[in-house]
């Protein structure tokens, strides 16, 4: 019965969602700023080997050779602030290519691509507009010990 209600619920918001958008054909739908790159789109590359030890699968990152490419050099990001803690300021955080706070089925499709953003000196306010970051890439050695695989290091806030 609960499913059945459900069901009904959402099916009854799917048309009127519908209904209200087509009264309005000139309505622009708010949507995010594009932020993908060509670093961005070899970040996405990254990949995982799966193996098993005992019965536990293990995730191990494989990073391509383009990639691999772009560790220890200077790279330049933008992207949406994806905070790891919660505070007005931030001086490690996540960067996405999506704007996590307007993902209100997050997930359903896939991750976007992150990094995880280390800033040089202070902290950065935070803000749901697209940042831009400039800093060292690094591969973290130890992905179980840390928030992502790929990590910006010494990174600065481009204006």
């Amino acid at each position: 019965m609960k499913n059945l209600i459900l069901l009904l619920s959402l099916t009854f918001t799917a048309i009127t969602s519908y209904g209200q958008i087509n009264n309005y054909p000139n309505l622009k739908v708010p949507d995010h700023t594009p932020m993908m790159n060509q670093t961005w789109e070899t970040i996405d590359k990254m990949m995982y080997k799966v193996s098993t030890q005992g019965n536990k699968k293990v995730y191990t990152p494989h990073y391509p050779p383009e990639l691999k490419k772009l560790e220890n050099k200077v790279v330049e990001l933008p992207g949406y602030i994806v905070p790891l803690t919660s505070g007005r300021t931030h001086s490690t955080f996540m960067l996405s290519v999506l704007p996590v706070t307007q993902c209100q089925f997050c997930g359903s499709n896939g991750i976007p691509p992150m990094v995880e953003i280390f800033m040089k000196k202070g902290a950065i306010k935070y803000t749901e507009e697209p940042i831009k970051i400039k800093g060292k890439m690094k591969f973290n050695p130890e992905p179980l010990k840390g928030n992502a695989e790929i990590q910006i290091i010494e990174a600065e806030l481009i204006p």
